[in-house]
């Protein structure tokens, strides 16, 4: 029994090892999955947007990556605590929800001018100004379809040939050396969902935004898997959309420094893409921003508890000189009205000393 949980072991984390030797230089997390190119190729995740739905009872979560490199093809896994179902995702939601969480706009007005302000933006005369800048035994095999571009397998994590055999079918070679970083997931005899990537147009690679992927599962609490990311060699981020009943926060930073919100609040004018995910229910979300400045030490998933519904959203502010009229900047108005009535104070006293007393006759 011991040897055929160390073979699993072996098989199953020498994928993530995989990872750490293919990957180039990722910006973000791939936290969800293990991304698995030809040994030959090269393939790095700039960017993972996820977003999340949990309704108490079913989890959703789609991923949309943003890659680049030089592989024409990659496997890419992701472990699920129960047999998920995958669909494509939507490629308009993360737009949606980006346009929903983007921050109030605000202006700041200040008084003395500033580098770029009249008389110091080194104006030459033309009228023209620089714009501002705008996350037991196995059964095999258990599901095979194919969704767009993607083929899809979805494995049990607990056979190791199973996992083995379809990366070999698709011509991924397994690495030598080994990791313990999937032995919490083979405890808990997890699952995979895994896809094979690959361009529709003959000889193209894989680069810029791939279509969404939808991967739903059942599961009792909401649970956004990062082990993956602890082997990471550079520093990663986390951006997380999730939508729920109530505002849902990590239970920890799991490694990573403290969780950000950048916004939480009731969606009250969804787009149609993130209507479809919501459901009929009224729903709230919450985005989340963390960083990992040392990927090693994440020790856990982050598991999401509801939080007291406190509305937030951040306010970014544009500072503005402060003018009146047609755009006269109210400094100048100062500062030339003080010198005009210093000016006109210096007049009158100086005709106070010249003048003669009022009252007294010259001498005859």
């Amino acid at each position: 029994m011991r040897g055929t949980h160390s073979r699993i072991l072996t098989t199953i984390t020498a994928l993530l090892a995989l990872q750490l030797g293919s990957l180039v230089a990722p910006a973000y997390a791939c936290g969800c999955g293990a991304m698995i190119p030809d040994k030959a190729e090269r393939i790095g995740v700039d960017r993972e947007e996820s977003a999340v739905r949990w309704d108490g009872r079913t989890e959703t979560v789609v991923m949309r990556f943003n890659v680049h490199g030089n592989a024409r093809r990659a496997a890419w896994i992701m472990p699920v605590p129960s047999r998920a179902d995958v669909r494509l995702g939507d490629p308009a939601l993360f737009d949606e929800l980006g346009r929903l969480a983007e921050p109030e706009q605000r202006d700041r007005h200040y008084f003395w001018p500033r580098e770029g302000d009249w008389p110091f933006d080194g104006d030459n005369g033309d009228g023209a100004a620089a714009a501002p800048p705008g996350a037991g035994s196995g059964v095999g095999v258990v599901g095979r379809e194919r969704l767009g571009p993607f083929d899809v397998a979805r494995l049990t994590a607990t056979d190791p040939d199973a996992l083995g055999d379809w990366l070999r079918t698709n011509g991924f070679e397994l690495p030598e050396r080994l990791s313990g970083a999937l032995r919490p997931y083979v405890e808990r005899k997890w699952e995979y969902v895994a896809v094979r990537l690959a361009p529709q147009e003959k000889g193209a690679t894989l680069h810029g935004e791939l279509t969404p992927l939808r991967v739903a599962f059942a599961s009792s609490e909401l649970v956004y898997p990062m082990r993956l990311s602890r082997l990471a060699r550079t520093p990663q981020t986390l951006g997380l959309y999730v939508l729920a009943d109530h505002r849902m926060e990590p239970r920890s930073p799991i490694g990573g420094d403290r969780p950000e919100v950048t916004f939480a609040g009731r969606i009250e004018r969804p787009g149609s893409a993130v209507a479809e995910l919501a459901g009929d229910r009224p729903v709230r979300l919450t985005v989340l921003e963390q960083e990992f400045p040392h990927p090693e030490r994440i020790d856990d998933d982050h598991h999401l508890r509801t939080v007291a519904d406190t509305p937030y959203r951040e306010v970014e502010y544009t500072d503005r000189l402060l003018t009146v009229g047609g755009g006269i900047p109210v400094w100048l108005l100062t500062v030339g009205g003080g010198l005009l009535l210093a000016a006109l104070f210096a007049v009158r006293g100086k005709r106070r000393r010249s003048g003669k007393p009022s009252g007294v006759r010259s001498p005859a």
